[in-house]
């Protein structure tokens, strides 16, 4: 009896084993059901093994990313990146799930989504949902029971690459514009300077783009058997090309007439679009065209003042006195090794700057033309702006030509005979002009003032590099003695904050002399790392992770909750922002800033103890479509006017003029009653009483909400502040990032607000999740006030000063805002008498803050 049934045991033993492993540790080969989620050491293939979706990580970086690529070949060719723009840094708590509700979500923290498809309306019988990746390259939301039925698919999400299938083209009723868009650089899928697209005004060519604003390749019109501008496109014994233009959509797509032979489409870092196919062995790419045909005809290739070498083998470089500003990313250009000196202080000679003929160059665009002017005039109308940049005279009719800001597309171009094309004087401080051969004007006493320069900077630089040296060489010992006892700092988890630092019950004759003067001079107490371990267990909470370092959640034997930020050894952020923020915050008090209330510097160790915020922070519901709905009319417009009070605290009321300058909602922590609190000081700058505007050569914050002549110039004031809360007002209006219409007829935020606007539907910004408004003017007088603060000149903003009788007053009139920054590409300026520049601004290259009590 037992001998007969011990088959059919063991059948039913194999049977539930099967089951528990396909439901608990295993996904379909291609597959992905609703409730299963991808985690980063699994990947999905498609059905033929062609192509393989899975997290990957980027040689030399630490980001984690959600993509397609062909499955077989040697070196990893990524097709499509979901999260180009919010990478994850942890693996092991990063994940790929199907929710119930159709929707692809990607976490990292397990908890936190940095992607979703984020489709409008639920899914019609979502238990046959599923996610699948296909042999063409497109991953979709399909109805399992209907394939056709296709709710999502990346193929209407492109990056860089364009796929056989695939469209690029425009959605007529939406304005949803298929585009590519390069890699930042080879290692960083990141949104880059290049894109390609079809023209939105209706013609059927299509063209590349540098900064989605300058074009300088187009592909003429289609013909009926392709773009006149292409010829390769003759050759069509291998691809089946066709365009589409209807009421409802006009877009390109191509084939394969032989389907065993692979091809993908890329608008590359080098600014070209190229054809790539393969013959389907999984071994090499050929290059079947490439447009434009030359790298020459590449506009900004090397960023602002690179210069492209035609015939080199580096086609990049940098001009005389500059530097590349990141290592292998061209599109961020060239730093300046010696700052102006007309920036670095104010009233100054101008005759301490110079400028440099370079005869090899050709002509950067945007220029100012002028006509009719002497040569003279010409040059002390750009020695008397310290905006002007370079120059240029033509002695045949007059021109004068000026170029304020950063130069763009210099190339090198030696012509047959050693004669040139064009000259151009570049702006440069005096140090790097050689006045022999400079062509620019003398310095008196410049040898003199070289050497008092040097000796006022190099006694200074070295007493305070010596002096930090021995500092943080007794701090990093992680003790402080007195009377022959180690001390190492406050304990935390006795420490009484309602009292004085030297009062407290069981440390108050134990702080030495040292260590109260620390306590004074930095309004700040200094905590062990053992009590701060204790307090966070071990560091075992874990809230998040900035660019700071990971963030700990900890709790006091009084009830208090705490917030640690500890420095990581990876961040790009440092000892300079560590202390900047210790001192920044110990000595700013508003209900609308963050409190800081301690610090630890031991072991090796820099954190900062923070005051417990139990609603995280702003970005964490504002673009959640779901927790969105938490934040309604009256709460949005309280956190509008709490950010407003911060900034204006900030800038006028503080003992310190200070400039945020990494304003945007992660930045945005709230309490338990949905407060804001301004958070995050590591990037601010310090201002003297008398000082409203600075310039740095160390760009620093997030793109979308940095102003555009500090992300262009670095040139920053308290208007680089109005200008991102303009961009934080019209995200809480509408609950869209900035950065999330790259896949729309709009470059940003900022272009669709603007586009609304002007054709009086700026209603259609309101976040759908929250209904209506109490009153259609309150909604207006929002957007309207957003406008003004993003406006593209700093002039043109108001102060926070203006700002607050705004929000607060709706009887106060407003005025009608301009363009936006960063809708169609910096406007230049309109021209003006040539000696009616503005004033000139103040530089400070010191990266460390100092503090000038005002």
């Amino acid at each position: 009896m037992c001998v007969k049934t011990k088959p059919c045991f063991w059948l039913f033993v194999l049977l539930l084993l099967f089951v528990y492993h396909r439901t608990c540790f295993s996904i379909g080969d291609d597959t992905l059901l609703v409730g299963q989620s991808l985690s980063a050491n699994q990947t999905l293939i498609s059905q033929n093994g062609i192509f393989e979706l899975g997290f990957f990580k980027p040689a030399a970086s630490f980001s984690i990313y959600l993509g397609i690529w062909y499955k077989n070949f040697a070196n990893k060719t990524i097709v499509w990146v979901a999260n180009r723009e919010s990478p994850s840094n942890n693996p092991a708590s990063s994940k790929l799930e199907l929710l119930s509700d159709g929707n692809l979500v990607l976490l990292k923290n397990f908890t936190e989504t940095v992607w979703s498809t984020a489709l409008a309306s639920s899914v019609p019988n979502t238990s046959k949902a599923e996610a699948v990746i296909l042999d063409d390259g497109n991953f979709v939301v399909r109805d399992g029971s209907n394939p056709s039925a296709i709710y999502w698919q990346s193929f209407d999400y492109p990056t860089d690459t364009w796929l056989p299938g695939g469209k690029l083209g425009i959605n007529k009723h939406t304005g949803q514009v298929q585009r590519l868009i390069s890699w930042k650089n080879p290692e960083d899928p990141a949104p880059g300077m290049f894109s390609i697209g079809i023209d939105p005004n209706g013609s059927s060519q299509f063209f590349i783009e540098w900064n989605r604003s300058h074009r300088y390749w187009s592909s003429g019109d289609w013909n009926g058997e392709r773009f006149t501008l292409v010829p390769e496109m003759r050759l069509n014994y291998i691809f089946n090309y066709s365009y589409v233009s209807n009421e409802n959509e006009s877009y390109f797509t191509y084939s394969l007439y032989n389907t065993s032979i692979l091809s993908r489409t890329v608008i590359d870092v080098s600014g070209q679009i190229k054809q790539f196919s393969s013959l389907g062995d999984f071994r090499d790419w050929f290059l079947f065209w490439s447009q434009p045909k030359y790298q020459a005809d590449v506009y900004g290739l090397c960023g602002a003042f690179g210069v492209f070498h035609v015939n080199s083998s580096t086609p990049c470089g940098c001009l005389r006195g500059f530097r590349p500003f990141v290592a292998n990313d061209w599109s961020s250009g060239c730093l300046r090794m010696s700052p102006l000196h007309c920036q670095h202080r104010k009233n100054i000679a101008v005759s301490n700057d110079g400028f440099l003929k370079m005869s090899n160059l050709t002509l950067p665009g945007n220029s100012k033309a002028y006509q009719k002017v002497s040569y003279e005039r010409c040059r002390l109308d750009c020695i008397e702006n310290c905006s002007c940049m370079a120059h240029a005279y033509n002695d045949n009719n007059g021109e004068c030509l000026l170029w304020d800001g950063a130069l763009i597309n210099l190339q090198r171009a030696e012509v047959a005979g050693g004669r040139t094309e064009a000259e151009i004087y570049i702006r440069f401080a005096a140090s790097e002009v050689d006045l022999e051969t400079g062509s620019g004007f003398s310095l008196i006493g410049n040898i003199r003032r070289k050497i008092w320069v040097t000796l006022a900077v190099a006694v200074p630089v070295t007493l305070i590099t010596l002096g930090l040296f021995i500092y943080f060489s007794c701090l990093r010992k992680g003790k402080l003695i007195h009377k022959g006892k180690e001390y190492t700092g406050h304990d935390l988890l006795l420490f009484d904050f309602d009292t004085d630092p030297s009062s407290t019950n069981n440390e108050s004759s134990s702080v030495d002399n040292g260590k109260k003067r620390w306590s004074k001079n930095m309004e700040l107490p200094l905590f062990s790392y053992e009590s701060v371990s204790v307090a966070t267990e071990q560091f075992s909470d874990k809230l998040g992770e900035g660019g700071f370092g990971p963030v700990y959640k900890g709790k006091l034997p009084k009830g208090l909750e705490i917030a640690v930020k500890r420095l990581s050894e990876r961040s790009g952020q440092g000892l300079e922002e560590f202390r900047n923020e210790t001192i920044l915050i110990a000595k700013l008090q508003h209900r609308n800033l963050v409190r800081l209330l301690g610090s630890c510097i031991e072991r090796d160790e820099k954190m900062l103890i923070y005051e417990y915020m139990p609603n995280k922070s702003l970005d964490f519901f504002l673009f959640d479509a779901n927790r969105g709905q938490i934040l309604d009319w009256g709460t949005r417009i309280r956190i509008i006017e709490g950010i407003a009070q911060g900034l204006l605290y900030l800038h006028r009321y503080s003992r310190l003029r200070i400039i945020h300058r990494d304003l945007k909602p992660s930045n945005i922590l709230l309490d338990s009653e949905m407060n804001p609190k301004i958070s995050d000081f590591g990037m601010a700058r310090i201002f003297g009483g008398n000082e409203t505007q600075a310039n740095t050569n160390r760009i620093v914050g997030t793109y979308g909400y940095m102003s555009p002549e500090y992300a262009m110039e670095g040139l920053f004031s308290i208007k680089s502040d109005v200008f991102s809360f303009g961009v934080l007002v019209l995200e809480i209006v509408s609950g869209k990032k900035n950065t999330s219409f790259y896949h729309s007829g709009s470059l940003n935020l900022l272009g669709h607000a603007w586009k609304l606007w002007n054709s009086n539907k700026a209603l259609d910004l309101m976040d759908p999740s929250l209904g209506g408004p109490p009153s259609t003017s309150m909604l207006l007088r929002y957007i309207n006030i957003g406008l003004l603060c993003v406006q593209e000149s700093p002039a043109d903003r108001p102060t926070m000063s203006d700002v607050i009788p705004m929000i607060v007053n709706e009887h106060v009139a407003l005025p009608e805002p301009k363009q936006p920054a960063f809708v169609a590409g910096r406007n230049v300026a309109e021209p003006r008498s040539l000696m009616s520049f503005a004033g000139v601004p103040s530089v400070n290259n010191v990266t460390i803050t100092t503090i000038d009590a005002r």
